[in-house]
C-alpha cells in the first residue's frame, strides 16, 4: 500500500539517524548535521518529481475543469479539519478547536461532504495544526532536519509525529486497498497541482534550491508553533543554528 510504504519510509530514516550522526560532516550546520545524506535525498525527490508528480500534475490541471479541482481540494482540506481541531485542542485552544470542529460539520453538510467550502464565508477561519506543531508547543526540540524520500522537508519531531495525524485521516479507515491508495494518488497529485506556481517561482528565484527549502521549512515550521509571532531570539537562534560553523583559524608562525 502506498501510505503504509511511505510511513515506512519516515520510520527507516529517523532509524537511520543514530547511525549516520556519527557520519555528520563537520562542515554542516547545527539545524543540519545531515546535509550529505539529506541533499541526496532532495536530489532523488527532485528527480522523481521531474520525471513523475510534475507531468502528472500538469495533465491532471491541464484536462480537469477549475470547480473540479477546487472541490478536490475542499475535499481533503476538510479532512484535514478533523486533525487541527484534535490538535488546537491539545495546544489548550478550544476556541479555535470549536472553530474547526464547525467549519467540518458545516462542509460536510451544507458543503456536501466537504465538495464547498461554505464555513468560511461564515466567519469560521481555516486553520492549520498537526501533532509536530503540538509537540513543539509542548516543548519538544525540533531535531535535526530531515529530507524525507518521496515526502519532503520535515525534522525529527515532524517525521515521528506524522503517524499520530493519520490516525484522523482517511486512509485508517477505508478498507477496500484499491479505493484508498486511488484517493491517497488524487491528494498528492492536487497538493502537486497546486504547487506548480511556486514551484516555477523556486526554479527561477533559488541559487540553491535545497538550501532555500530548508531554511524556509524550518523557519515557518517555528513561526507556525507560535502560531506566526514567534520571539525574536527563537528566530535569532535558528538562523544562527543554519549558518555553517567558522572554520578555526590558524596561527602563522
Amino acid at each position: 500500500m502506498i501510505s503504509l510504504n511511505l510511513k515506512f519510509l519516515v520510520a527507516v530514516a529517523v532509524s537511520s539517524l543514530a547511525l549516520l550522526s556519527g557520519c555528520a560532516s563537520t562542515t554542516a550546520s547545527k539545524a543540519d548535521p545531515l546535509e550529505g545524506l539529506n541533499r541526496a535525498t532532495y536530489a532523488f525527490n527532485d528527480a522523481v518529481d521531474k520525471a513523475v508528480l510534475e507531468p502528472v500534475a500538469k495533465g491532471y490541471q491541464a484536462v480537469t475543469p477549475g470547480f473540479f479541482r477546487a472541490g478536490v481540494s475542499n475535499l481533503f482540506m476538510n479532512i484535514g479539519d478533523v486533525a487541527t481541531g484534535l490538535n488546537n485542542l491539545l495546544q489548550g485552544k478550544g476556541g479555535d478547536a470549536a472553530s474547526d470542529a464547525g467549519r467540518f460539520l458545516i462542509n460536510s453538510t451544507l458543503g456536501v461532504l466537504g465538495l464547498f467550502d461554505v464555513a468560511t464565508p461564515m466567519g469560521l477561519q481555516k486553520h492549520n495544526e498537526d501533532f509536530g506543531q503540538t509537540l513543539g508547543k509542548w516543548g519538544v526540540s525540533s531535531g535535526p532536519f530531515l529530507m524525507l524520500p518521496l515526502m519532503g522537508p520535515s525534522t525529527l519531531r515532524d517525521a515521528v509525529s506524522r503517524p499520530v495525524d493519520s490516525y484522523a485521516g482517511y486512509s485508517r479507515y477505508m478498507d477496500h486497498i484499491r479505493t484508498r491508495n486511488s484517493v491517497f494518488a488524487l491528494e498528492i497529485i492536487d497538493l502537486r497541482a497546486n504547487l506548480l506556481g511556486a514551484s516555477s517561482t523556486l526554479d527561477a528565484a533559488a541559487l540553491d534550491k535545497y538550501q532555500f527549502i530548508r531554511d524556509a521549512y524550518l523557519q515557518r515550521r517555528l513561526r507556525s508553533i507560535y502560531d506566526g509571532k514567534a520571539p525574536q531570539d527563537k528566530l535569532d537562534k535558528l538562523e544562527d543554528d543554519l549558518s555553517p560553523p567558522v572554520a578555526p583559524k590558524t596561527e602563522k608562525k
